[in-house]
């Protein structure tokens, strides 16, 4: 019965296999060729058989060793890379972190928690690219980009890091005026603030809890391309506008902003961290995707409706 093989044996076999020959694969180890060729006779006596043919001039697998590089380079190959992950999960994040986000995003929510993230990883430097243009991460060599809403289909990575949802709003002031709608079908009368960047920033479907549905088509009084000014406007009495909850927490918290129908829902989005997709994901880069998603987790929710 064959013993088994030493894995250290099996290294050196693959070293020789790549590099062709003895003297070229000690070379690259930083070993004595004396000393490797002893190893892998060791590991021919292990298998009991020749893994190649020596010649004064050159060195080739037999058929025996065509199988064993061909069968297990792959898998130390494996073995080698989830070292390599493991490394760097215990390895603190250093070097530069670019990441891009929706310039409103990037400074009322990723602002605050970059500044923590960068408290805990002192060595790492952060570049922060705030803009409402989708980049292209690669050719931008951007590490990780922060999206939102609903991803189209791309050769990239993305992790969903959280749910947000999307609320009808409006000013007192404004309801004042205009009265407080009672139903999503009372909301097409209204003066809307719409945001350009949405595919169909004029259409919303909007779903009660007992499962009826009630899609709603709106007139735009103003349009606008950022959350942020869609806010000011509501604010200042312009009219309606559907905007995600981060954007209206605070205004709904100190009732400078009403939300609207709340016994009907809005769709709800994501937040999304989207990467390039290779082998090997950075440690820097995972470890703010982890961060991040517990920073969103612990924000809190509005919970402030409009009467009914």
């Amino acid at each position: 019965m064959l013993s088994e093989p030493d894995l250290n044996r099996i290294e050196l076999f693959l070293a020789v296999a790549e590099a062709g020959g003895f003297t070229a694969a000690a070379e690259r180890m930083g070993i004595a060729k004396a000393g490797l060729s002893q190893q892998i006779a060791k590991l021919e006596a292990e298998l009991g058989t020749a893994l190649f043919v020596r010649t004064t001039r050159r060195v080739t697998l037999t058929e025996a060793g065509e199988t064993l590089f061909r069968d297990a380079a792959p898998l130390i190959q494996s073995l080698r890379e989830s070292i390599d992950r493991l490394n760097e999960e215990v390895a603190a994040p250093s070097g530069t972190l670019r990441i891009t986000a929706p310039a409103d995003h990037a400074a009322t929510v990723l602002a605050p928690a970059l500044a923590a993230f960068g408290e805990r990883y002192p060595d790492l430097q952060i570049d922060l690219l705030a803009t409402d243009q989708v980049l292209d991460l690669v050719r931008e060599r951007v590490d990780v980009a922060i999206r939102m809403g609903w991803l189209r289909d791309s050769s990239l990575r993305a992790t969903q890091l959280a749910r947000f949802e999307q609320y009808a709003v409006a000013s007192p002031a404004y309801l004042a005026r205009h009265g407080l709608p009672r139903h999503p079908r009372d909301l097409a009368t209204h003066r809307w603030v719409v945001l350009s960047l949405l595919a169909a920033p004029l259409t919303w479907r909007f779903t009660h809890g007992d499962g009826e549905d009630c899609t709603v088509r709106l007139h735009a009084a103003m349009r606008t391309s950022t959350p942020l000014s869609a806010l000011a406007l509501v604010q200042h009495g312009a009219g309606i506008a559907v905007l995600d909850e981060s954007t209206v927490r605070a205004g709904l918290v100190s009732g400078d902003l009403v939300r609207l129908v709340p016994a009907w829902a809005l769709p709800s989005g994501g937040i999304y961290a989207v990467y390039p997709d290779s082998r090997h994901v950075p440690a820097k880069v995972r470890a703010f995707i982890g961060f991040f998603r517990e920073w969103l987790e612990a924000l809190p929710h509005s919970g402030v409706d409009a009467e009914k």
